[in-house]
């Protein structure tokens, strides 16, 4: 009986693991990309409305697109293994405090329990079980106390790496069409393409989570443009000082 009530939380557990494994990537690609495509495009705009000269444009375009890349990643890493520091941190001093402080720990796990709607007979139930163990116990006040996960040691690594391709990806998209088209056509395309790309992004985030998928796509495309557009706003402003 007791292998069974071992096993089943395991695979419980794992299947978490791998649920939100899966949504940390997705905000990952998401992050990167919504980020590298805006900032960039607000950063071509703005240089092809002030320079007139695609040269320029492409040098801007692509030393934004790898700083904007480098820069993302270093914060990804650096965010999520804060995060896990935290982490370890505060299951220290809950360790602690359980150990030295059982009877005070106890009483807020039957608190925790209380409130979702157990009681009686199988509230001490499931206090005695929780308890009884020290790694559960520490789980249950992790968890259900302080609302933190585990984060595994490769996160910090993959979060820079999924962050700073995917900036890379979302930043040659507004870049794109200045290789082949002249400046006035480039930013009618580059805007045009810049938008298709977050409305797809924004769709795909809603129908991977929760919401209508073409209001998220909307959302998303209204945001984006509007703040790629102050860019462009910025360049007219010095091209007219320039005149």
């Amino acid at each position: 009986m007791s292998e069974k009530m071992e096993t089943v939380p395991s695979k419980v557990s794992f299947h978490l693991h791998k649920e939100k494994h899966g949504k940390n990537n997705l905000s990952d690609v998401i992050l990167g990309g919504q980020d590298g495509l805006v900032n960039v495009l607000g950063v071509l705009l703005g240089i092809a409305a002030a320079s007139q000269d695609t040269r320029i444009v492409m040098a801007g375009g692509l030393a934004a697109t790898f700083a904007e890349s480098i820069s993302m990643a270093a914060v990804a890493y650096t965010s999520t293994l804060a995060e896990r520091d935290f982490y370890f941190k505060e299951l220290a001093r809950e360790r602690r405090e359980i150990r030295q402080s059982p009877r005070w720990e106890k009483e807020e796990i039957r608190e925790i329990f209380k409130h979702k709607g157990f009681e009686g007979e199988l509230l001490e139930k499931i206090v005695k079980v929780i308890t009884s163990n020290e790694e559960t116990w520490l789980q249950s006040m992790m968890n259900d106390e302080l609302k933190l996960s585990p984060v595994d040691k490769k996160r910090p690594a993959r979060a820079a790496w999924l962050v700073g391709f995917s900036a890379i990806i979302g930043s040659l998209i507004p870049l794109f069409p200045f290789f082949f088209l002249p400046i006035q056509q480039g930013i009618y395309v580059s805007i045009a393409i810049s938008a298709v790309a977050l409305f797809i992004v924004g769709a795909v985030k809603a129908r991977m989570t929760v919401g209508h998928w073409y209001k998220s796509g909307l959302q998303m495309t209204v945001i984006g443009i509007i703040s790629a557009l102050a860019g462009y706003g910025i360049g007219l402003l010095f091209q007219v000082s320039n005149v």
